[in-house]
């Protein structure tokens, strides 16, 4: 497996937790958290780095200067100026992609120091930036396509032909589910989720099953 950090003693188990947009993703990362599960949230590390003082301010406001508004990156103006435009989206991620990679590794690095057992990588966009690949076990948040679509379509600001093209960007839930791990479904109430996610913590740290880079060797 190419991990994040160096392997040795004392490196936790990497479970990284993902799902398309509308599945719930953001309300089961905070069940590991009660838990106790250290989470590292990639969208939290794409806001601290468009913030001001951000490390990406610099270089986005290089390529798309008009999306810097008072030292900070407006993601709203960002998200107008590459939209529909793979070039754009191409520059922006050759920038941010390693300033979030940084930000994932100084977190591991703080976990391998306090000796943790397992930690979870909220990352939205997993399969689509093959981060598969760095992580022991995959779990995949997962409703069904229309309550997917009705809990998008009640965000303000959003409209049909944006979820659509957000959606034409993602990897469609169902090969997501196909390549995970384990699947935490969130369309049947808070307290089954619960349910799944302390199953999923207890296996990883009871009696857990081979990690992806056994099972593929």
């Amino acid at each position: 497996m190419s991990s994040p950090v160096e392997p040795g003693r004392g490196r936790p188990l990497i479970l990284a937790l993902t799902g398309s947009i509308g599945m719930g993703k953001s309300e089961t990362s905070k069940m590991f958290r009660d838990l106790g599960i250290p989470v590292y949230d990639a969208d939290a590390a794409v806001h601290g780095l468009y913030a001001a003082g951000g490390r990406a301010v610099g270089p986005i406001g290089e390529i798309f200067p008009a999306v810097v508004r008072d030292g900070a990156v407006d993601r709203a103006l960002l998200s107008r100026e590459i939209a529909g435009d793979p070039g754009a989206w191409k520059k922006l991620e050759a920038v941010i992609h390693p300033l979030v990679a940084q930000v994932q590794r100084d977190f591991l690095v703080a976990e391998i120091d306090r000796g943790t057992a397992l930690v979870v990588l909220d990352i939205p966009l997993l399969f689509e930036t093959g981060g598969q690949h760095r992580a022991d076990y995959v779990a995949v948040v997962s409703a069904p396509a229309e309550v997917q679509r009705r809990r998008v379509l009640e965000r303000p600001g959003m409209s049909a032909e944006k979820l659509d093209e957000i959606l034409s960007r993602q990897v469609p839930d169902g090969d997501k589910r196909a390549q995970a791990d384990f699947v935490i479904p969130t369309d049947q109430g808070l307290e089954v989720a619960r349910g799944h996610v302390r199953r999923v913590v207890e296996t990883l740290l009871g009696d857990p099953p081979p990690k992806r880079d056994e099972r593929l060797a």
